[in-house]
């Protein structure tokens, strides 16, 4: 992790002396730093310069889940253009417990952050692109033009996607709020997929690479729902939606709302991971009748 070690000491701290590589992260190059008193940090950065503002994006919003939703979440120790350095989390446990404290957290950040529009003060960033959160009142036009339709002049996202998906998904966004329920606004993590759920070192769960807007709840829930979570987390489903009185149709739910996820993957890298494949079947209701 030799480029990582160069950017560290670059950046001053002239006292790490190794860095081991992890894994899990899609977007940047991350790893564990040892400093010379035998401490360690979290280090990551990108391999190519990324715009003025994405890590400091990043260290506000966990600031944020931290401040306003009450989440565990890592010390922010340097967050610039070339580098962002966090205190060390540890590997989530693998119990039913855990999931259920997750579940807890995670309610009372929706539930205790409700706000009167959709957005967020200032863009941020979903791996490598963009966030767009200007404000909006109307959580369906949010959505529709800021999560969904602003993929599509993507150029991997225009080569996957033929004119009949294109027009599809244009259909369902003007069928949204006929096809989910009207919800306010709450702050959301915005990328709430299992690798992104760590613990804290006395076993409280935290969480990591936030892209943070007000914005509907089910957003971090169909993040959960749809990324491989373990047997383990059914826990977490069961006590959520308990404490926030889901109804029994949230699972329908989450292939709409998941489509946002999928595209900003397939908009970014060249294995979609079965993306393309995702957003078809959701849109094959939509497609245009011959």
């Amino acid at each position: 992790m030799t480029f990582l070690l160069d950017r560290l000491h670059r950046a001053g701290m002239t006292d790490v002396v190794s860095v081991e590589a992890v894994a899990g992260g899609l977007a940047a190059v991350a790893g564990i730093a040892r400093r010379r008193d035998g401490s360690a940090v979290f280090v990551k950065a990108f391999a190519e310069t990324p715009e003025d503002d994405v890590f400091a994006a990043e260290a506000e919003g966990l600031t944020a889940l931290r401040e306003l939703g009450g989440v565990a979440t890592p010390e922010v120790i340097r967050a610039d253009r070339e580098l962002l350095v966090l205190s060390v989390l540890r590997p989530r446990p693998s119990d039913e417990g855990f999931w259920e404290r997750l579940a807890h957290a995670v309610a009372r950040l929706h539930t205790s952050t409700t706000h009167p529009r959709f957005g967020w003060h200032r863009d941020n960033w979903l791996g490598r692109r963009r966030q767009v959160n200007t404000w909006a009142d109307d959580g369906f036009a949010f959505f529709a033009e800021h999560r969904l339709l602003r993929w599509l002049g993507e150029p991997r996202v225009e080569a996957a996607l033929d004119a009949g998906d294109r027009a599809a998904l244009e259909r369902l966004c003007t069928r949204l709020p006929d096809l989910l329920p009207d919800r306010p606004a709450g702050l959301t993590h915005g990328d709430l997929w299992t690798q992104n759920v760590m613990a804290t070192a006395d076993g409280r769960p935290a969480l990591i690479d936030p892209a943070v807007s007000y914005m509907w709840a089910e957003v971090d829930l169909a993040h959960v729902w749809t990324t491989a979570p373990p047997p383990e987390a059914r826990r977490f489903f069961a006590v959520y939606a308990e404490l926030t009185s889901l109804d029994g149709g949230w699972p329908d739910r989450m292939p709409i709302i998941q489509l946002r996820q999928h595209l900003a993957v397939l908009a970014q890298f060249d294995d979609d991971w079965g993306a393309a494949d995702l957003i078809r079947a959701t849109l094959a209701p939509f497609r245009p009748r011959r």
